[in-house]
Protein backbone atom coordinates (compact mmCIF):
# COMPACT_ATOMS: atom_id res chain seq x y z
CA UNK A 1 0.00 0.00 0.00
CA UNK A 2 1.36 3.40 -0.97
CA UNK A 3 1.89 6.26 1.49
CA UNK A 4 -0.98 8.14 -0.15
CA UNK A 5 -3.34 5.21 0.43
CA UNK A 6 -2.24 4.89 4.06
CA UNK A 7 -2.91 8.57 4.66
CA UNK A 8 -6.37 8.19 3.10
CA UNK A 9 -7.05 5.15 5.28
CA UNK A 10 -5.91 7.12 8.34
CA UNK A 11 -8.34 9.95 7.54
CA UNK A 12 -11.23 7.53 7.11
CA UNK A 13 -10.33 5.83 10.39
CA UNK A 14 -10.40 9.20 12.17
CA UNK A 15 -13.78 10.00 10.62
CA UNK A 16 -15.23 6.67 11.75
CA UNK A 17 -13.80 7.29 15.21
CA UNK A 18 -15.43 10.73 15.33
CA UNK A 19 -18.81 9.26 14.36
CA UNK A 20 -18.41 6.58 17.03
CA UNK A 21 -17.51 9.04 19.79
CA UNK A 22 -20.32 11.44 18.87
CA UNK A 23 -22.91 8.64 18.89
CA UNK A 24 -21.63 7.32 22.22
CA UNK A 25 -21.57 10.68 24.01
CA UNK A 26 -24.98 11.75 22.69
CA UNK A 27 -26.62 8.44 23.64
CA UNK A 28 -25.35 8.86 27.20
CA UNK A 29 -26.89 12.35 27.44
CA UNK A 30 -30.34 11.62 26.01
CA UNK A 31 -31.06 8.17 27.47
CA UNK A 32 -33.70 9.32 29.99
CA UNK A 33 -36.32 9.99 27.32
CA UNK A 34 -38.39 6.98 26.21
CA UNK A 35 -40.37 6.62 23.00
CA UNK A 36 -42.65 4.05 21.46
CA UNK A 37 -42.94 2.26 18.13
CA UNK A 38 -45.78 -0.22 17.84
CA UNK A 39 -45.38 -2.25 14.63
CA UNK A 40 -47.36 -5.07 16.29
CA UNK A 41 -49.91 -5.05 19.10
CA UNK A 42 -47.83 -7.24 21.40
CA UNK A 43 -46.95 -6.97 25.07
CA UNK A 44 -43.96 -8.66 26.72
CA UNK A 45 -43.90 -8.67 30.52
CA UNK A 46 -46.29 -5.74 30.61
CA UNK A 47 -44.44 -3.55 28.09
CA UNK A 48 -45.51 -3.12 24.49
CA UNK A 49 -43.12 -3.63 21.60
CA UNK A 50 -41.36 -1.31 21.34
CA UNK A 51 -41.07 1.06 24.31
CA UNK A 52 -37.41 1.99 24.49
CA UNK A 53 -34.98 4.73 25.45
CA UNK A 54 -33.93 7.19 22.76
CA UNK A 55 -30.39 6.42 23.91
CA UNK A 56 -30.70 3.17 21.97
CA UNK A 57 -30.98 4.99 18.65
CA UNK A 58 -27.27 5.91 18.27
CA UNK A 59 -26.00 2.64 19.80
CA UNK A 60 -26.43 0.42 16.71
CA UNK A 61 -24.30 2.93 14.82
CA UNK A 62 -21.47 2.42 17.29
CA UNK A 63 -21.55 -1.36 16.92
CA UNK A 64 -21.67 -1.07 13.13
CA UNK A 65 -18.62 1.21 13.21
CA UNK A 66 -16.62 -1.05 15.54
CA UNK A 67 -17.46 -4.06 13.34
CA UNK A 68 -16.31 -2.16 10.25
CA UNK A 69 -13.11 -1.04 11.96
CA UNK A 70 -12.53 -4.58 13.24
CA UNK A 71 -12.92 -5.97 9.73
CA UNK A 72 -10.73 -3.42 7.95
CA UNK A 73 -8.29 -2.08 10.54
CA UNK A 74 -8.09 -4.96 13.01
CA UNK A 75 -8.83 -5.74 16.63
CA UNK A 76 -6.28 -3.32 18.13
CA UNK A 77 -7.71 -0.30 16.30
CA UNK A 78 -11.28 -1.25 17.22
CA UNK A 79 -10.35 -1.45 20.92
CA UNK A 80 -8.53 1.87 20.59
CA UNK A 81 -11.67 3.61 19.35
CA UNK A 82 -13.76 2.16 22.20
CA UNK A 83 -11.30 3.36 24.85
CA UNK A 84 -11.18 6.81 23.24
CA UNK A 85 -14.97 6.93 23.30
CA UNK A 86 -15.01 6.14 27.00
CA UNK A 87 -12.58 8.98 27.74
CA UNK A 88 -14.76 11.33 25.68
CA UNK A 89 -17.81 10.24 27.69
CA UNK A 90 -16.03 10.87 30.98
CA UNK A 91 -15.04 14.33 29.78
CA UNK A 92 -18.64 15.09 28.77
CA UNK A 93 -19.79 14.01 32.24
CA UNK A 94 -17.25 16.35 33.81
CA UNK A 95 -18.69 19.21 31.76
CA UNK A 96 -22.26 18.30 32.77
CA UNK A 97 -21.25 18.05 36.43
CA UNK A 98 -19.48 21.43 36.32
CA UNK A 99 -22.51 22.98 34.63
CA UNK A 100 -24.81 21.67 37.37
CA UNK A 101 -22.72 23.39 40.06
CA UNK A 102 -23.07 26.93 38.74
CA UNK A 103 -26.39 28.70 39.55
CA UNK A 104 -28.75 29.76 36.78
CA UNK A 105 -29.73 33.40 36.42
CA UNK A 106 -33.31 34.47 37.06
CA UNK A 107 -33.85 35.00 33.32
CA UNK A 108 -32.17 31.78 32.14
CA UNK A 109 -34.45 29.81 29.73
CA UNK A 110 -33.25 26.65 31.49
CA UNK A 111 -33.39 27.04 35.27
CA UNK A 112 -31.65 24.91 37.88
CA UNK A 113 -34.66 22.60 38.37
CA UNK A 114 -35.08 21.92 34.66
CA UNK A 115 -31.38 21.26 34.24
CA UNK A 116 -31.41 18.87 37.19
CA UNK A 117 -34.46 17.06 35.82
CA UNK A 118 -32.74 16.45 32.49
CA UNK A 119 -29.17 15.85 33.66
CA UNK A 120 -29.49 15.25 37.40
CA UNK A 121 -29.46 11.46 37.11
CA UNK A 122 -26.85 11.51 34.39
CA UNK A 123 -23.66 11.48 36.44
CA UNK A 124 -24.01 8.23 38.41
CA UNK A 125 -26.24 6.39 35.95
CA UNK A 126 -24.12 7.20 32.92
CA UNK A 127 -20.90 6.39 34.75
CA UNK A 128 -22.25 2.94 35.54
CA UNK A 129 -23.79 2.46 32.09
CA UNK A 130 -20.53 3.44 30.43
CA UNK A 131 -18.76 0.70 32.34
CA UNK A 132 -21.40 -1.73 31.07
CA UNK A 133 -21.09 -0.36 27.56
CA UNK A 134 -17.31 -0.63 27.66
CA UNK A 135 -17.62 -4.28 28.64
CA UNK A 136 -20.25 -4.90 25.94
CA UNK A 137 -18.09 -3.32 23.23
CA UNK A 138 -15.03 -5.33 24.20
CA UNK A 139 -17.19 -8.48 24.21
CA UNK A 140 -18.44 -7.55 20.74
CA UNK A 141 -14.91 -7.11 19.41
CA UNK A 142 -13.67 -10.36 20.99
CA UNK A 143 -16.56 -12.42 19.59
CA UNK A 144 -16.26 -10.72 16.20
CA UNK A 145 -12.59 -11.68 15.86
CA UNK A 146 -13.24 -15.18 17.19
CA UNK A 147 -15.69 -15.81 14.35
CA UNK A 148 -13.46 -13.99 11.86
CA UNK A 149 -10.56 -16.28 12.74
CA UNK A 150 -12.76 -19.38 12.78
CA UNK A 151 -14.27 -18.66 9.34
CA UNK A 152 -10.97 -17.36 7.87
CA UNK A 153 -12.55 -14.03 6.99
CA UNK A 154 -15.64 -15.50 5.32
CA UNK A 155 -19.33 -15.29 6.36
CA UNK A 156 -19.28 -11.63 7.36
CA UNK A 157 -22.98 -11.72 8.29
CA UNK A 158 -22.28 -14.42 10.90
CA UNK A 159 -19.74 -12.52 12.96
CA UNK A 160 -21.56 -9.21 12.53
CA UNK A 161 -24.84 -10.51 13.95
CA UNK A 162 -23.60 -13.02 16.53
CA UNK A 163 -21.15 -10.59 18.12
CA UNK A 164 -23.70 -7.76 18.20
CA UNK A 165 -26.58 -9.85 19.57
CA UNK A 166 -24.66 -11.13 22.56
CA UNK A 167 -22.97 -7.84 23.41
CA UNK A 168 -26.21 -5.88 22.99
CA UNK A 169 -28.00 -8.20 25.40
CA UNK A 170 -25.25 -7.60 27.98
CA UNK A 171 -25.50 -3.85 27.47
CA UNK A 172 -29.32 -3.71 27.52
CA UNK A 173 -29.56 -5.88 30.63
CA UNK A 174 -27.07 -3.71 32.51
CA UNK A 175 -28.42 -0.33 31.41
CA UNK A 176 -32.07 -1.14 32.14
CA UNK A 177 -31.02 -2.60 35.48
CA UNK A 178 -29.14 0.59 36.32
CA UNK A 179 -32.13 2.76 35.37
CA UNK A 180 -34.21 0.73 37.81
CA UNK A 181 -31.50 0.79 40.46
CA UNK A 182 -31.29 4.58 40.33
CA UNK A 183 -35.11 4.80 40.45
CA UNK A 184 -35.32 6.44 37.05
CA UNK A 185 -37.84 3.75 36.07
CA UNK A 186 -39.68 1.21 38.25
CA UNK A 187 -38.60 -2.42 38.57
CA UNK A 188 -41.92 -3.72 37.25
CA UNK A 189 -40.84 -2.44 33.81
CA UNK A 190 -37.46 -4.18 33.90
CA UNK A 191 -38.24 -7.39 31.97
CA UNK A 192 -40.46 -5.66 29.45
CA UNK A 193 -37.92 -2.96 28.67
CA UNK A 194 -35.09 -5.52 28.60
CA UNK A 195 -36.81 -7.68 26.00
CA UNK A 196 -38.12 -4.71 24.06
CA UNK A 197 -34.70 -3.06 23.91
CA UNK A 198 -32.86 -6.27 23.05
CA UNK A 199 -35.29 -7.30 20.29
CA UNK A 200 -35.11 -3.80 18.82
CA UNK A 201 -31.31 -4.04 18.73
CA UNK A 202 -31.47 -7.50 17.14
CA UNK A 203 -33.74 -6.10 14.45
CA UNK A 204 -31.43 -3.15 13.82
CA UNK A 205 -28.36 -5.43 13.78
CA UNK A 206 -29.99 -7.52 11.06
CA UNK A 207 -30.83 -4.36 9.11
CA UNK A 208 -27.31 -2.95 9.34
CA UNK A 209 -25.68 -6.09 7.88
CA UNK A 210 -26.10 -4.87 4.25
CA UNK A 211 -24.46 -1.57 5.22
CA UNK A 212 -21.51 -3.45 6.70
CA UNK A 213 -21.19 -5.49 3.50
CA UNK A 214 -21.29 -2.26 1.48
CA UNK A 215 -18.67 -0.62 3.68
CA UNK A 216 -16.33 -3.62 3.51
CA UNK A 217 -16.81 -3.86 -0.26
CA UNK A 218 -15.92 -0.18 -0.74
CA UNK A 219 -12.85 -0.46 1.47
CA UNK A 220 -11.60 -3.58 -0.30
CA UNK A 221 -12.16 -2.00 -3.69
CA UNK A 222 -10.52 1.32 -2.77
CA UNK A 223 -7.48 -0.17 -1.04
CA UNK A 224 -7.27 -3.42 -3.04
CA UNK A 225 -7.61 -5.64 0.01
CA UNK A 226 -7.95 -9.41 -0.08
CA UNK A 227 -10.42 -11.34 2.09
CA UNK A 228 -9.24 -11.26 5.72
CA UNK A 229 -6.57 -8.66 4.91
CA UNK A 230 -6.38 -5.66 7.25
CA UNK A 231 -4.95 -2.17 6.81
CA UNK A 232 -1.84 -1.47 8.87
CA UNK A 233 -2.02 2.24 9.69
CA UNK A 234 0.99 4.51 10.09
Amino acid sequence: MTLKDKLAAQRIYMLLGALFITSLVVSNLIFQKFFYWYPLDIEIFGSKLFEISVGILPYPITFLITDLISEIYGKKRANQVVVTGIFASFFSLLIVFSSSLVPATSWSPVNNEMFTTVFGNTILAVFASMMAYLFAQFVDIQIYHFWKSLTKGKHLWLRNNFSTWFSQFVDTFTVVGLLCLFNIITWDKFLGLLMSGFLFKVLVAACDTPFLYLGVYLFRKRFKLKINEEIDLL
